[in-house]
């Protein structure tokens, strides 16, 4: 059972369809691993007590001969910030410790309807604020490679508990990093879709075009599954991509990069990068010469674009949480320092960063007229002691805030363009580091081929979990 958690979602799909095995014995599977490894690592923070009724639910329908579902009885782990129905969703928030959820999220609902089975919720700092996963509901979640480094955040429950096989899917958020960063920390393939790609429902901020939902998986080929299921449009949200006549899958199957070009900078945010990180990374990236692509380092800057993300930050995080203002004072210091950095940005100040983001887009068209990824770190550290709340140095400069050490992600949110984050390598102590994928616009299907392809190097250099 402990080998069938571990497989790729692709492969427990085809058992399943197959006949060789019922969703019951995955969801049993994954409910073993639970048990043997959650307790150390703190991943999943609350579990459906029906899982194994759903599966059976869901055998009984394919014993009647009508369709399952294209994710038949794969296990999904939903971050705690995103609704599930009858269970507990606290947002990590002491102001939520015992709030239950009246309905699905719209991701919720289409996982279930695609044959997933929910095992539970996944631990995340309060209301996903933050890069390293911890909140006083839970406490901290670990990094199944060192207990004593951090999973990443703002999904790094659903990071931790992939790695171990508790969950075959983890759903997320992402406004500065929160996919690909414990993508990063923990070893997985993550994917920040574009805006609408996967709409957010229910949300108190509808027309919310920086955070986004999207997931992670163990393959680039599990997550093309998985987003194959839940994207595309729905008539409750403003923020929507048509899908008509896309396939992530066959996209991620016939991926190539032969006679493509790929640029690959190492620190295009200027706050610098640890040396074993980086030559991990840079690695991964020439590695692509061997299957045909053409790659070339750059000269490329885009910090210009830091500090402007800062000031959306916190009016994002204001617009989240304005119908909250009255309980500021319960909140966490992450939190409540956001929000108060929004009540004080001027809209001056947001004028002025809304045209930086223009044109960061203008420089991003420009770039994809050259080349057809950017390539670069996903986060210029190792994974970092968990009791910390912050690298305070990176490359041997110490971040100002506990969001600096952010850069490579953040500014690349502010695009609005698809970016994956996929296992480039581990560092000489055996931690993860991940390369981030930058495709051009609506090109997921791009991002996740050239992550398959990437994978399809690196994955051999995995060590044995501890």
């Amino acid at each position: 059972m402990t080998e069938l958690a571990l497989l790729p979602a692709t492969e427990q799909r085809r058992l399943a369809r197959s006949g060789q095995v019922s969703a019951r014995d995955l969801v049993t599977s994954a409910l073993d691993q639970l048990k043997a490894h959650n307790g150390e690592l703190n991943a999943v923070v609350t579990v459906n007590e029906r899982a194994l009724d759903d599966a059976s639910a869901l055998d009984e329908k394919a014993a009647r001969g009508e369709d399952p579902g294209l994710l038949y009885g794969l296990t999904a782990g939903i971050k705690d910030i995103t609704e599930v129905a009858g269970l507990r969703t606290t947002y990590g928030s002491e102001l939520y410790r015992d709030s239950v959820a009246d309905e699905d999220a719209l991701i919720v609902e289409r996982l279930r309807r695609a044959g997933a089975v929910i095992l539970g919720k996944t631990n995340t700092p309060e209301f996903a604020t933050g890069g390293n996963t911890f909140n006083e509901v839970f406490g901290r979640t670990l990094n199944p490679w060192n207990p004593d480094r951090s999973a990443g955040g703002s999904t790094g429950g659903g990071a931790a508990a992939l790695v171990r096989g508790i969950i075959a899917l983890a759903e997320g958020t992402d406004l500065g990093g929160s996919l690909r960063i414990p993508a990063s920390f923990c070893g997985v393939v993550g994917l920040r879709p574009s805006p609408g790609f996967v709409p957010t429902w229910p949300s108190s901020f509808l027309w919310d075009s920086y955070q986004v939902t999207g997931g992670m998986a163990r393959t680039a080929r599990d997550l093309a599954l998985m987003l194959q299921a839940v994207a595309g449009p729905d008539p409750r949200s403003p923020m929507a991509q048509p899908m008509a006549g896309r396939d992530l899958i066959a996209a991620v199957d016939a991926a190539t990069l032969r006679g493509r070009k790929v640029a690959y900078c190492p620190d295009f945010v200027g706050i610098g990068i640890d040396g074993e990180v980086e030559a991990v990374c840079r690695r991964a990236a020439f590695a692509l010469e061997d299957r045909g692509a053409i790659v070339e380092e750059i000269d490329f800057d885009l910090s210009w674009a830091w500090q402007p993300f800062l000031a959306i930050r916190g009016y994002w995080m204001l617009a989240q949480q304005h119908h909250r203002l009255e309980h500021i004072d319960g909140m966490g210091d992450n939190l409540a320092g956001n929000i108060r950095r929004g009540l004080d940005t001027g809209m001056g100040a947001l004028g002025a960063a809304e045209q930086i983001r223009s044109r960061l887009w203008r420089e991003m068209v420009d770039f994809f007229g050259r080349f057809d990824h950017l390539l670069t770190p996903t986060m210029a550290v190792p994974p970092f002691p968990v009791t910390e709340n912050y690298p305070s140095t990176v490359g041997g400069r110490e971040m100002e805030t506990y969001i600096d050490w952010v850069a490579p992600t953040f500014v690349l949110s502010l695009t609005g363009l698809p970016v994956a984050s996929v296992p480039a390598g581990f560092d000489p102590s055996g931690l993860p580091c991940g390369l981030q994928i930058v495709a051009p616009p609506r090109g997921e299907e791009k991002a996740l081929a050239t992550a398959a392809l990437i994978h399809g190097i690196t994955a051999a250099e995995a060590p044995p979990l501890p």
